[in-house]
């Protein structure tokens, strides 16, 4: 096969995943509107597969009759089933911004090119939408780009990772102690203590950053509330200037800033997001519901290496705890791999040797520390 068939066959192959994709958001979809965006966009991907397909046929090269999503396209779909498409969306618009201009430099492609990117702006303005509604007003010009939404953030990335740092960090405590030749019963101890301690801290951490954010936003707006007290007609002018940058007309930017200053309240609310990057809807989310869910997630992954210090001893409880990790381990790899767009057995086999070299540094150094003691 020569280079330029296997161009088309990856394209192909591409575009066959994202109409599969967009399908299963569309099956997961309660909303009508949304579901019929969703639809859509896999229309349009099936429309882009068959080009390919066409290419594929007139170079006298065959195309499979089946095709089976790959993985990362049906753990997105099952996610989305499970835990709401909104859980996914910001994962699945960071890959389509990032494949945006994926056919810029193929000359055969320049049409699709084109709507690959607006693909990618539809997918960013939808993960941006409060709830993900679809359909825009006056008032939601702002909320349609992601970076006015300080509160909002890739759920899934923040689970992958919260877990993350609880199996590393327990992995390696683990390990350190047990390189010392400490006795199974206080290594599970030590286990049990380093998860606690960690999920605190998390949890903590987690509260005070959500309720410091949270008491900074309500700061900011309160001031900017008082400034359009006072100075209305200063405001006005801002805001139409705004939307001017934005690239309205600026008799239509003036318009649009006049009807909002009409509702003192929709005024607030759109200077907030405009002017200070804060949604007066969110604030930062629940500190509480943070901690809680910081807390959850780093027990998640913390117990994985203390796990079988509960019911095996000595050399046999260690070599599972390593067994154990090293598969927990390759389970958040391969969940990297939905928002790194990297291959999905790549990114477990990554992250299973930096785990483990990490956790074989302090095995080693606790070793050292063992004999030196001893």
């Amino acid at each position: 096969m020569t280079a330029e068939h296997k161009r088309y066959r990856d394209n192909l192959r591409d575009e066959l995943n994202g109409a599969a994709l967009y399908r299963a958001l569309a099956d997961a979809e309660p909303d009508a509107r949304r579901r019929d965006l969703f639809q859509q966009l896999a229309q349009a991907e099936s429309e882009h597969a068959q080009f390919w397909r066409a290419k594929l046929a007139a170079a006298g090269v065959a195309t499979p009759r089946a095709f089976a999503p790959d993985l990362r396209t049906r753990l997105l779909g099952r996610l989305a089933r499970w835990f709401g498409v909104p859980f996914v969306l910001p994962t699945i618009a960071a890959a389509e911004y990032a494949d945006r201009d994926k056919y810029a430099g193929q000359a055969d492609a320049h049409e699709l090119s084109a709507e690959e990117r607006g693909h990618a702006a539809i997918v960013r303005a939808v993960a941006a939408q409060p709830g993900g509604k679809v359909g825009f007003s006056g008032r939601d010009i702002a909320r349609a780009e992601p970076w006015h939404r300080g509160g909002s953030g890739n759920t899934l990335r923040a689970a992958v990772l919260g877990a993350n740092d609880g199996l590393v960090s327990n992995f390696c405590l683990i390990m350190g102690i047990a390189g010392a030749g400490t006795p199974g019963n206080t290594i599970l101890l030590t286990g049990l203590a380093g998860l606690l301690a960690g999920a605190c801290s998390m949890a903590l951490g987690e509260w005070l950053s959500v309720t410091n954010a949270r008491e900074l936003a309500r700061t900011q707006i309160g001031k900017e509330a008082e400034e359009l007290e006072q100075t209305p007609k200063a405001e006005q002018r801002e805001l139409a200037l705004i939307y001017q940058a934005k690239g309205l007309p600026k008799e239509e930017a003036q318009r649009v800033a006049g009807e909002l200053m009409q509702d003192k309240q929709s005024a607030l609310d759109t200077l907030s997001r405009e002017e200070l990057g804060i949604d007066p809807d969110d604030l930062g989310g629940n500190a509480w519901t943070a901690a809680a869910t910081s807390f959850a997630l780093f027990s998640l992954g913390a117990i994985f290496p203390v796990a079988p210090f509960l019911w095996l001893t000595a050399q046999a409880a260690v070599v599972s705890s390593i067994g154990l990790s090293a598969l927990a381990l390759a389970i958040i790899g391969l969940l990297t791999s939905l928002f790194n767009g990297r291959n999905p057995a790549f990114s477990a086999a990554r992250q299973v040797v930096f785990g483990c070299f990490a956790a074989a540094i302090t095995y080693g150094t606790g070793r050292l520390l063992g004999l030196s003691i001893s």
